[in-house]
């Protein structure tokens, strides 16, 4: 399907959804900072406790979990919290719109405006890290680190993304898998086709899904299209290679991103042609409904295939790494912050002490279709795929998101939106390359 007309309509729509950012200088997040946090730093650990009157005793959270298993997930942290804390009032601030695009925009009006809500979720790593936490909107967190010992919980590989100079910002909830290959194999033995592991064998099957009228990969919304790019980017290269477009070692300019941006190009060919005018969730529905055979989304949407009655196997949902990307696992991971000036902080600390804990993970988790950032969940409460995915994550090689604020500021996660929508509406590909490297060069390391 050649769908050029659509995906202008998709760049269209790229360009009304980026994000801003608050810093110039982006901070370099090492192992070496694990070492460097002080739990008993009294400039970490001392504050003031603000006394709420009782008709603010309400605790506003903003997410963007409004969607099948994600929104359900939500509902069974809250339920935890209202059951442990029933002085305080939760407000469920969720807005919806895939990646936190719409959430944010609500969220920058709110912090400008000085009324910060009590919590929001936050994606660790250079989102979190390079727009809040330089900007001096967080507070440091390493008292309820200390209090709640998850410092023994964690993967040491994630605390490097959520500290910046010895202190710890976010709290998170979760692991996610960005590059994964959805299907449902019932259907795929209908259209005699197998899963691809490669990018030549994903193009020789859309061939044959296309010669039957079925869309070959089902793509949404504007993020969407950056999501499918950096599966693309990892499939194309090893991970030095990828890692080395964060930390300047990559040239953007270089073979490549060339190759890449050829795959990429090739890919969006096969998509469906309302792409711009759906949400990931209903990207995902055209393949439960038959009317695409694949979907490259996070793990989330195992959450939303099991909201619709699918369960992991043969006889309802299958996976697999996204062509390219066998035995990488591209992760990213959902937080909760505390605000400067958070309304009704205790009530704010509260919702943190659940997010945190094995009982609110463990409830979240299996709903949302991701597994918990706490590596002592009940492995009984997880299904056939998340099992999988906490496997994986203890045995693959572990590179960050670029859609999901692991790898990248909001400064550089911008304009790289501005070249990948400029894209979608022209296919220059030599032009998307300069674009890139003039992204890397306004607000990455190069």
């Amino acid at each position: 399907m050649r769908n050029r007309r659509a995906l202008a309509l998709l760049a269209a729509a790229s360009l009304l959804v980026m994000t801003s950012a608050c810093a110039d200088d982006e901070p370099d997040i090492v192992d070496d900072e694990v070492d460097d946090i002080e739990l008993d730093d009294p400039e970490a650990a001392e504050y003031d406790v603000l006394e709420s009157p009782p008709e603010e005793d309400a605790v506003e959270v903003f997410t963007w979990w409004t969607a099948g298993g994600e929104a359900e997930g939500l509902d069974a942290m809250i339920a935890i919290f209202n059951d442990e804390y029933p002085e305080y009032q939760f407000v469920n601030a969720a807005v919806a719109g895939g990646a936190g695009t719409a959430a944010r925009a609500v969220l920058a009006s709110r912090l400008a405006a000085g009324d910060p809500p009590s919590s929001w979720q936050g994606h660790a790593g250079q989102e979190l890290i390079g727009t809040y936490v330089v900007a001096g909107q967080l507070e440091p967190l390493n008292f309820l680190f200390e209090e709640e010992g998850w410092l023994d919980v964690l993967p040491e590989a994630i605390i490097p993304q959520i500290s910046h100079e010895g202190n710890i910002y976010s709290v998170p909830v979760n692991i996610h898998r960005a590059n994964i290959l959805w299907y449902l194999p019932e259907q795929l033995d209908a259209f005699g086709v197998d899963v691809p592991t490669t990018w030549d064998e994903f193009f020789a099957v859309a061939e044959e899904l296309e010669a039957q009228g079925v869309i070959p990969l089902a793509l949404g919304e504007a993020w969407t299209a950056m999501h499918l790019f950096e599966t693309v980017l990892l499939g194309t290269m090893d991970v030095p290679t990828y890692d080395g477009l964060w930390d300047g070692t990559t040239d953007w300019g270089g073979p490549e991103v060339a190759e890449a941006i050829e795959v990429f190009d090739r890919v969006l060919e096969y998509t469906n042609p309302d792409a711009p005018t759906l949400s990931w969730d209903q990207a995902t529905q055209l393949v439960i409904d038959g009317d695409a055979a694949f979907n490259i989304m996070g793990d989330w949407a195992a959450g939303y295939f099991g909201a619709q009655g699918l369960e992991p196997g043969d006889a309802g949902y299958g996976w697999a790494p996204v062509p390219g990307t066998d035995g990488v696992f591209q992760w990213l991971s959902d937080s909760f912050v505390l605000p400067v000036d958070a309304h009704n902080r205790d009530g704010a600390i509260a919702w943190l002490r659940v997010a945190g804990s094995r009982e609110g993970q463990d409830a979240f988790n299996p709903i949302k279709g991701s597994i918990p950032a706490r590596t002592d969940g009940d492995r009984s409460l997880y299904d056939e795929y998340l099992l999988s995915a906490m496997d994986d994550w203890e045995t693959d090689e572990v590179t960050g998101s670029l859609a999901h604020g692991t790898v990248a500021s909001d400064a550089f996660k911008s304009e790289i939106d501005t070249a990948i929508g400029l894209f979608l509406s022209d296919r220059d590909a030599a032009g998307f390359q300069d674009g890139l490297v003039s992204a890397c060069t306004i607000a990455g390391p190069c």
